[in-house]
């Protein structure tokens, strides 16, 4: 009989934190949460930790522990014990590496969830991996940190979900130093988002309300806003680089506008193999709370005579030019992948408060990488490296942001 597990999920307001809670919730007798945490949403995480019965919350701040705490009492949960609350980014890494926990998804956006996720693979965890820059900023110390303390690492993203799905089962490893035997390449597919046809001429005009219409997948504002500009696409590049030990000449992306087939696995006998399903992330995430076995996720059948068709086509890199952006970024190495992901996160916090255009993200990631290739190189052998350079990318694309907007005024001034 499978061992019940304990479930950490960190990020669990967002949207793979619904979707992961969903799955937990229909399996009580194997699958069960053990923690939550949150950044801001303190009224959903007191929700959510009364309906799953969460022994602990973390949360960032004592202000935040006040909201949880009268959000709970809101809830009229007289005779409900309440979780115990644990408060900062420390209590979030030690919550990750808590011997009560067995498996932790890592699903907290952006730079902000890399030490949590390398604190569960040094605690030899079960890691469901739906935090991207654990791997596109340290994937290095990350997977050594798996390989060396033994922990398990299962991708979340649903193209490396697929890959995993499609290779051979005696090399789905979770820290290969090689690529799987008899792997021509790697093909992850995009959808391409709202903008698949717009005119490249055009984007400047882009909303935020625009970018955040996804046309298949119901995501959060910053992810839907990475796969409008394909930077999303480039940052599981990397990831696949890291995860599968792959070249990046043997990756290649395809739009794929349908979001049926998630990815495919080449073979150098001409075999591929591709993994389908309905665009709802509770598969890849019920694909790795159950793995080896599979568990049902309340996703509905797949019905391809419905669907009609699947069209494939290569990505327009001067539509999508983070994507290019991204491959130049993994061939200069680590540190322009910290930098490229860095400056994504800068511009696009600043493109949804709406004091710069869409135009440019890609504009202050490619500013921001020139930047880095006339910097010394540096080593990034711990946390503290990667954080250090994550932060002198931040602030250089900080300044170029400053630039763009000084002369987008004088420009309005003429």
């Amino acid at each position: 009989m499978t061992a019940f597990q304990r479930i950490a999920v960190l990020g669990s307001t967002g949207s793979i934190g619904d979707s992961t809670l969903d799955v937990i919730a229909r399996h009580p007798d194997r699958l069960g949460v053990y923690a939550l945490s949150a950044h801001s949403r303190m009224e959903k995480l007191a929700e959510q930790a009364l309906a799953s019965a969460a022994r602990v919350v973390v949360v960032p701040d004592a202000d935040a522990a006040a909201r949880f705490r009268q959000a709970w009492a809101q809830l009229r949960t007289q005779g409900t014990t309440p979780p115990e609350i644990r408060i900062g980014a420390q209590a979030l890494a030690d919550t990750a590496a808590d011997p009560d926990c067995d498996t932790v998804m890592a699903a907290i956006v952006g730079a902000a969830g890399l030490p949590s996720a390398l604190a569960a693979a040094r605690s030899g965890k079960r890691v469901l991996l739906a935090n991207k820059e654990a791997l596109v900023a340290a994937g290095s110390l990350f997977m050594a940190a798996v390989r060396d303390h033994g922990a398990e690492l299962l991708p979340i993203d649903s193209e490396h979900n697929a890959i995993f799905q499609c290779l051979p089962h005696g090399e789905r490893a979770s820290a290969p130093t090689r690529p799987a035997a008899g792997v021509r390449r790697l093909i992850l597919t995009a959808s391409g988002g709202p903008f698949r046809q717009h005119d490249p001429d055009a984007l400047h005009a882009i909303t935020p309300a625009q970018a955040c219409k996804h046309p298949n997948w119901s995501m959060g504002r910053k992810i839907s806003v990475d796969s409008a500009t394909m930077a999303n696409k480039g940052l599981e590049v990397i990831e696949a680089h890291w995860l599968f030990a792959m070249p990046a000449d043997r990756i290649e992306v395809l739009i794929h506008p349908q979001s049926v087939v998630h990815s495919m696995v080449e073979y150098e006998d001409g075999s591929v193999l591709a993994q389908l399903g309905q665009p709802d992330m509770r598969t890849p995430i019920a694909y790795g709370l159950g793995f080896p076995d599979r568990l049902a996720s309340g996703v509905g059948l797949l019905d391809l005579a419905r669907c009609g068709r699947l069209d494939f086509e290569k990505p327009d890199l001067r539509r999508f030019p983070c994507l290019g952006l991204a491959f130049d970024a993994l061939a200069a190495g680590q540190g322009a992948c910290i930098a490229l992901n860095a400056a994504n996160e800068i511009a696009v916090d600043a493109f949804l408060r709406e004091t710069v255009p869409y135009t440019c993200i890609p504009a202050v990631i490619a500013q921001t990488l020139e930047w880095h290739a006339g910097r010394p190189s540096v080593t990034l052998d711990s946390l503290d490296d990667v954080l250090a350079e994550d932060a002198a990318a931040r602030a250089r694309a900080e300044q170029v942001l400053a630039h763009s907007r000084v002369a987008a005024t004088q420009s309005r001034g003429r």
